[in-house]
């Protein structure tokens, strides 16, 4: 009985050992806590976007779009993406954050996105054009094409959503039976963003010179859910759906500051991004 005891005993404590082994090792993980890290992402994105009512208005005019609409720009894979010299060109996303705990973080970022009105589309106008042009008249919901005479209207350097984020990390690394997530880790990102617009708008407004500098313009806020895979505990690529709502009240649309433009609509982005995860 005595030399039961003591076996039982020994395994008892052997098991407790291992096991507790086991732990450190979990704890020991550099992929185990998030809190305190840096991470940086740059990547590439696509859009859709709703139809938007775009309102015009200046000295001698007056005059709304209905149902304008509008797509992206894409660049497609192209060596611009990493060009210095040229990576304002294809759309996409810069952000840098902050782990403030081991699921939860902050991050600023820029949306580099492209908003092109498609041109020589027909829609509705309503509204008066009294500047002496080829346009004057007043419109009641008159079918109107928008010919690049009439309008060229575009956010192309480009529709830029200055925002800061805050998210939710979780590990589901589990759930593909991955069990050394120093060598690769599996996790789902949620977040909630608001921030501002800040576009380059080229506009060419019924004859008028253009104004394309860069403006503040609005607000946006955003939700995205993404998917997230880090190899060797620092590099990642990550995959996310993010829809927002954008709102700008002052476009600035030619040279003279009595003219300016003002809209809202929604957008999806479908993003691609390439990071570094690390501890300074």
């Amino acid at each position: 009985m005595k030399k039961i005891f003591t076996t039982a005993f020994i395994t008892f404590l052997f098991t407790n050992c291992l096991s507790a082994q086991e732990t450190i090792k979990i704890q020991d993980k550099y992929t185990a806590h998030n809190k305190g890290k840096f991470f940086v992402s740059w990547g590439g994105n696509r859009e859709s976007y709703s139809k938007s009512d775009v309102t015009f208005k200046g000295e001698g005019y007056n005059f709304t779009i209905d149902n304008m609409v509008a797509h992206d720009k894409p660049k497609g894979w192209h060596i611009d993406y990493i060009n210095p010299a040229r990576m304002t060109i294809p759309q996409t996303n810069l952000r840098v954050g902050y782990f403030i705990n081991d699921h939860y973080s902050i991050a600023i970022g820029v949306d580099h996105m492209k908003y092109v009105m498609t041109q020589n589309q027909t829609a509705n106008v309503t509204g008066t054009i009294d500047i002496g042009s080829d346009f004057d008249g007043t419109y009641n919901n008159t079918s109107t094409q928008m010919t690049e005479a009439f309008l060229k209207f575009e956010h192309t350097d480009g529709l830029n959503y200055v925002n800061t984020e805050f998210s939710r990390h979780d590990d589901i690394s589990t759930l593909f039976k991955i069990k050394n997530t120093d060598k690769i880790q599996v996790n789902l990102t949620e977040g909630i963003g608001v921030g501002v617009l800040y576009p380059k708008t080229n506009t060419t407004l019924l004859g008028k010179e253009r104004h394309d500098d860069f403006h503040i313009s609005g607000f946006g806020t955003s939700v995205k859910a993404g998917l997230n895979l880090t190899f060797f505990k620092h590099f990642y690529i990550q995959g996310e759906l993010k829809a927002g709502y954008i709102n700008m009240q002052d476009i600035r649309t030619t040279q003279s500051n009595a003219d300016k433009a003002s809209q809202d609509f929604f957008f999806l982005q479908r993003i691609i991004a390439f990071g570094g995860i690390f501890r300074i």
